[in-house]
C-alpha cells in the first residue's frame, strides 16, 4: 500500500511539473524527458540511418521533399511566433531527405530530422500529397510525441518522478533505442491512436498554413488505405486510426484548415 501511495504521488508530481499543451490543438500531454538530450540522440540516430541508406538527391521527388519540408517548417515558425512561442522551436535543426527504399513510410525525429522513403512517393503523387505526409510527420515532432512516448516508458519503469533531467543518460539511451530502433525497417516509433489523430489535425492545419490545399488530405489517405492487402498494412498505417475515424476527423477539422489555407493565399 505504501508503494502504491508513493507511486501515486510520483505520478501526480509528474503531472504537475511536466504537463505540456499543444499550441495548435490544445491537447495536453506529459513530457518529462529532456528535449535537448532527445534531440541529440535523434541527431546521432539520423546520421546512422543516412549512413546505412541510399540518399536520393537531384531528382524532382528529392527536391520536392526539401521544398515542401521548408514551406511547412516556415509556416510552423510563423504560427509559433504569432502566439509568442517561437522559443519552442529555437533548438530545431531541420533536415529533409529522401531515402531509396520500397517501404511506404516517412518519419520525423525530435528536433526536425525528416526522412521519406521512395516507396511512398507514388502515393503522394505531387507536392500537395507530400505536404499531407510532411505535415503529419512534422506534427509528431512539434507536438513532442516522441517525448511523450518515452516519458510513458520512463513512468512505467518508475523513473523521473518530477523531471527527466535526473535520469542517467545510459538509461534514457536504452529507452530511446527501443522507441527509435535503427534497422531494416528504419525508424519506427509506435505512436498511440490519440497521437496519430492529433498529428492528422495539426498536420492538416500546417499544410494549409503553408499554402497546400487541405482538401487533398482525404484523397491521399484513401490512396494509402488502398495499398493495404488483407491484414497487412503499410508500416505508415500500422498504428493509425481506422479509416472511418480518420475521415470523420478530417471533415470535422477541414473548415478551420480552409481558413488557414485562405489566409495563406489559397483559393477556395
Amino acid at each position: 500500500m505504501k508503494f502504491k501511495t508513493l507511486l501515486g504521488a510520483s505520478a501526480l508530481a509528474v503531472t504537475l511539473v511536466a504537463c505540456v499543451t499543444n499550441p495548435i490543438t490544445g491537447r495536453k500531454s506529459i513530457q518529462i524527458s529532456n528535449d535537448a538530450e532527445l534531440q541529440q540522440m535523434a541527431l546521432q540516430e539520423y546520421k546512422a540511418t543516412l549512413s546505412k541508406s541510399k540518399v536520393v538527391s537531384n531528382t524532382l521527388d528529392a527536391k520536392n521533399i526539401k521544398t515542401v519540408g521548408m514551406n511547412i517548417k516556415n509556416a510552423a515558425e510563423r504560427y509559433y511566433k504569432s502566439i509568442g512561442r517561437e522559443a519552442d522551436l529555437q533548438n530545431y535543426n531541420w533536415e529533409f531527405n529522401l531515402l531509396e527504399d520500397k517501404q511506404l513510410n516517412a518519419w520525423c525525429m525530435p528536433g526536425g530530422k525528416v526522412a521519406f522513403y521512395t516507396g511512398i512517393m507514388p502515393v503522394c503523387k505531387d507536392a500537395t500529397g507530400i505536404a499531407v505526409v510532411m505535415g503529419h510527420e512534422v506534427s509528431h515532432a512539434l507536438a513532442g510525441h516522441g517525448n511523450e512516448r518515452i516519458s510513458q516508458a520512463m513512468i512505467a519503469q518508475g523513473l523521473g518522478a518530477a523531471t527527466g533531467s535526473a535520469i542517467k543518460s545510459d538509461k534514457l539511451q536504452q529507452i530511446f533505442q527501443v522507441a527509435y530502433p535503427i534497422g531494416a525497417q528504419g525508424v519506427l516509433l509506435k505512436y498511440g491512436r490519440n497521437q496519430e489523430l492529433e498529428a492528422d489535425k495539426m498536420g492538416l492545419y500546417l499544410m494549409a498554413m503553408a499554402g497546400y490545399d487541405p482538401r487533398q488530405a482525404k484523397p491521399f489517405w484513401q490512396r494509402m488505405e488502398a495499398q493495404s492487402s488483407g491484414s497487412r498494412q503499410p508500416e505508415f498505417l500500422s498504428t493509425h486510426p481506422n479509416p472511418e475515424t480518420r475521415m470523420a476527423d478530417i471533415d470535422k477539422n477541414l473548415p478551420t484548415a480552409l481558413e488557414y489555407y485562405k489566409a495563406a493565399g489559397g483559393k477556395l
